[in-house]
């Protein structure tokens, strides 16, 4: 299971570069994006690595369930399911946000402008609707200090624009391990109405044994022109999303059966436990954008919605027999709102903002066994946890812009916020005392880079940042000792300083490049310190440091081969030594604890990715074709770095047709994913105390589409 990476992206680079050379020059068109300033700018010139994805590439022969169908081939990025959708896709940036078990973590996440992330800062990209997405932003490194609680970056996702007629849109799909999608998009444009929608329902067996999955879908957008000078977005989203949870693998398993279910405590499998989770997500906004005057405009965003979640775990009746156990099943039923507000004022050198944010979720969090007499698992047994927590963030920031010259300019920001704890403890029995509490964790944070316009075609910045991380309410949901409720109020909140540099330079007119550097030093690193029967708690491991370097090579070959390229190199690893648990027996035995040696690298962490890309349109024919290399190097399962996984490289073809006729229009494509059949490791639970790492990717898969278009 590894791979060679050594020559591969040099030589399709070098390939693209030249053919583009000799071929028609086709031009690429500039990248307009909005995350980096929070106002409208080309990304060419802009300090910063911040790449978007176009709606041709996100739903083009694509399932558009998942966002590592597209996320992956933006340098720096990962992302991963545990090949099940009981955990939602992770997704890390530069190696933050590996540590999470399900969900998104150190990264901070839009939609339409909405946060996606609750003010925690935990988030899930499950809420994104790939089939109506105009396109997706995703801002690496300093820059995104300013955006608040979280370290790695940003990524925020845009729905399009309903079209000017009423168009409706029903698709299928269908393909290997019983999966099945059924959509419908439609929209229109009515006076100074604008609106679009979109509904979908997915299903699966999935690759392994116990791992059926499903997920309900819906999106929809709304404008409203309220004058020459006033818009009104609206914004709605909701996602139901449950499944098996086959549960990770030890290496002797996954050699025997790859495909096989897991095993939990006393050597019962993932079904006997019943081991499942099923998660919903409503929300809901307004944005307002008025132009005040020729220079100033004004911003206002709110926002409301609901997350609920129910997972049982497999944890033995003994480990939940303790008399401080949370029980066996973890539910919770959050609230949360938020509102921010932003005025712009443009000048003829000068850009700036000046805003304001406050977001708050209240949670109840409940505990149960997960048996009844027999035992009998998978059902809700007695009341173990109950207790409402509340989390709150608010930041004001300011940023602008400012040209010293034709050729260079600079850009900065600085940003205060603070994020509130608080738990109110509702079972009070026996040796079981109050755990209420509170904490809070605050900072500023601060941004300052410059582009240096080197010639009409190539640009050179540089940047530095202060972020910070507090914890999530996951994160502080369980103490690192297995019999301890309450929440983990010791978590401290984790600090990071980053410095990056860079180049942008179009080679030609249908080709361009971007290449960055960057060093990052983290303290109060959040690690995983215990992980038993999906049961995760997180500990405080000193500093660590991240440096890399991110490669992308875009080309319009001719008018109908495109080629896209782009190579991550990663060094993610601990500075300080410190103790965490490796296995089951050290759950509630400090002196079994294993230490973790200075210069181990972060687990779950890839030291190199690469992503490339080639494909063709045949425009008489209606003919569109692809091929995509996918390829990571080894990364380690454990702190220890005992577990390691190998690399993978893993090859994919797409082709399909469109025809137009009358007011309708077709599709169809077929897709091959993992073509030549590898055996490889999809993702990995860190620090699992049975030492179940690995989550096997799916071998050989096959998907076709269709769908028809009627516009009136």
């Amino acid at each position: 299971m590894t791979i060679v990476l050594r020559h591969t992206p040099i030589a399709l680079a070098l390939a693209l570069m030249g053919q583009a050379a000799m071929a028609d020059q086709p031009i690429l068109a500039p990248t307009v994006v909005i995350t980096g300033t929070r106002v409208e700018q080309n990304s060419f010139d802009l300090p910063m690595a911040i790449d978007s994805i176009d709606a041709t590439t996100i739903q083009e022969q694509r399932a558009t369930v998942n966002l590592s169908e597209v996320i992956n081939r933006v340098p720096g990025v990962a992302a991963a399911g545990k090949e099940n959708y009981t955990q939602e896709q992770s997704l890390t940036i530069r190696g933050f946000g590996a540590r999470s078990q399900f969900g998104v973590r150190g990264v901070k996440l839009f939609a339409d402008g909405i946060p996606a992330s609750t003010p925690d800062g935990q988030g899930g990209t499950g809420l994104f609707d790939l089939a109506s997405a105009s396109r997706i932003e995703v801002l690496r490194g300093p820059f995104s200090a300013l955006y608040g609680n979280h370290s790695g970056g940003v990524v925020q996702i845009f729905t399009e624009d309903g079209p000017e007629n009423f168009t409706i849109t029903p698709s299928f799909q269908a393909g290997s391990y019983g999966t099945t999608r059924y959509g419908l998009k439609f929209g229109d444009t009515v006076g100074n109405f604008n609106y679009s929608a979109s509904v979908s329902d997915f299903r699966t067996d999935g690759y392994r044994d116990y791992s059926k999955s499903e997920k309900q879908q819906a999106n929809f957008k709304a404008r409203v022109q309220l004058s020459d000078n006033a818009t009104l977005t609206m914004v709605g989203n909701y996602m139901s999303q449950s499944g098996q949870d086959p549960l990770g693998l030890t290496l002797a398993q996954m050699e025997e059966d790859r495909r096989q279910q897991g095993v939990g405590g006393n050597n019962l499998t993932a079904s006997e436990y019943r081991t499942r989770r099923s998660l919903e997500n409503t929300q809901g906004g307004a944005v307002l954008d008025a132009r005040l005057s020729d220079i100033d405009s004004l911003r206002v965003a709110l926002y409301v919605g609901n997350r609920n979640n129910e997972q049982y775990l497999a944890l033995t009746t003994g480990a939940q027999a303790a008399p401080r156990s949370s029980g066996g099943l973890s539910t919770f039923d959050r609230d949360y709102w938020g509102v921010n507000v932003r005025w712009t004022r443009k000048l003829e050198k000068l850009t700036f903002s000046v805003g304001t944010e406050y977001e708050r979720a209240d949670e109840k969090r409940l505990g149960y066994e997960n048996f009844v007499a027999g035992p009998i698992f998978g059902v809700k047994g007695a009341l173990r946890r109950d207790e409402v927590n509340t989390a709150e963030q608010t930041g004001v920031f300011t940023q602008g812009e400012y040209a010293l010259s034709q050729g260079f300019s600079l850009l900065g920001g600085l940003r205060y916020t603070r994020v509130d704890f608080k738990s109110k403890d509702d079972y009070i029995v026996g040796v079981n005392v109050d755990d209420s509490g509170s904490t809070h964790h605050s900072a500023w944070t601060s941004a300052f880079g410059g582009v240096w316009k080197v010639t009409p075609t190539t640009n050179v910045y540089a940047n530095v940042g202060r972020s910070f991380e507090a914890p999530t309410l996951v994160e502080l949901a369980y103490r690192p000792v297995i019999t301890d409720p309450g929440l983990n109020l010791d978590l401290k909140a984790s600090k990071s300083i980053q410095y990056e540099i860079g180049v942008k330079s179009y080679l030609t007119e249908s080709t361009r490049i971007d290449a960055a550097a960057f060093y990052i030093d983290t303290e109060n690193e959040v690690v995983v310190a215990n992980n038993t029967g999906g049961r995760v708690s997180y500990q405080n491991a000193g500093d660590t440091t991240r440096k890399g370097v991110e490669f992308t090579v875009d080309s319009r070959i001719t008018n109908s081969i495109n080629g896209f390229a782009t190579l991550t190199l990663l060094d993610a690893k601990f500075e300080d030594s410190f103790l965490t648990c490796v296995t089951t027996l050290c759950s509630n035995i400090a002196n079994n604890q294993t230490l973790v040696s200075a210069g181990n690298k972060l687990a779950s962490v890839a030291n190199k990715t690469f992503f490339g890309e080639l494909t063709y349109r045949h425009a008489a024919s209606g003919f569109l074709g692809g091929i995509e290399y996918r390829a990571s190097g080894r990364m380690y399962a454990d702190d220890t770095n005992d577990a390691r996984v190998g690399g993978y490289g893993i090859t994919s073809i797409r082709g399909g047709f469109t025809q137009t006729s009358g007011n309708w229009k077709f599709n169809q494509f077929a897709r091959i994913d993992n073509l030549f059949d590898k055996e490889y490791v999809g993702s990995v639970y860190i620090n699992e105390g049975s030492q179940r790492y690995y989550a096997p990717a799916a071998e050989r898969t096959w998907l076709i589409g269709l769908s028809a278009s009627y516009s009136m």
